[in-house]
């Protein structure tokens, strides 16, 4: 699981332990363990600053790096042989990312803002990574969402076609909310699309986990 640019806050946890409850193994993964790896942050204007300050700092190889070494961790703890992964905001960007690991069948992106303009650090926009995944990707985005723009969602939707024709492996789904509708905490939180969020989600790794 990964998290938003405020670090492993209390939401975080909460989610980690309702896939708990629903039987996987969850593992919340500090995205800026380099520069913070206790990053607990809240909502505020302040905090937004602080973790985007973080992660203006990474970049997609360390990021790529440090999830492999926690796929491999969960792996050797679990038994399990192939993972899923999912990602809030900065987290979907990164979890995009991630879904070209070898170990990862399943990918949740919940608004993963970026993801056709550029990649963390510099470099090609992440979609590029789509041809690299073996797995599967369902992205999950808010039609009002001003961090992604109808011009993002189109790219989205496009390069998830074009790595996947018969449409059997990715989807993108569009709900009717803002950015961070999953959140409790956040203010743009919407109940309805949370939960047809949470409901995919399920049903995406039941399918294929």
């Amino acid at each position: 699981m990964l998290p938003e640019v405020f670090g492993i806050n209390a939401w975080v946890r909460s989610v980690a332990d309702r896939l708990a409850l629903e039987g996987y193994a969850a593992l919340a993964v500090p995205l800026f363990a380099r520069s913070a790896p206790a990053l607990e942050l809240g909502y505020s204007a302040d905090d937004l600053a602080e973790g985007r300050s973080h992660k203006d700092r990474t970049s997609s190889a360390e990021l790529l790096a440090d999830l492999d070494v926690a796929c491999q961790w969960l792996q050797e703890r679990t038994g399990a042989g192939l993972l899923g992964c999912v990602g809030f905001c900065f987290g979907g960007h990164a979890a995009l990312l991630a879904a070209s690991l070898p170990q990862i069948a399943a990918t949740a992106d919940f608004y993963g803002a970026g993801v056709a303009s550029g990649r963390p650090g510099g470099g090609p926009p992440t979609l590029e990574v789509l041809p690299e995944v073996t797995g599967r990707v369902w992205c999950f985005c808010g039609r009002r969402d001003p961090l992604m723009p109808a011009a993002e969602l189109a790219a989205i939707g496009a390069a998830l076609r074009k790595a996947d024709p018969a449409g059997g492996r990715h989807r993108l789904i569009e709900l009717e909310a803002g950015h961070g509708f999953m959140c409790e905490a956040r203010p743009d939180h919407d109940p309805a699309a949370a939960a047809a969020g949470w409901q995919g989600m399920l049903e995406l790794f039941a399918t294929t986990l």
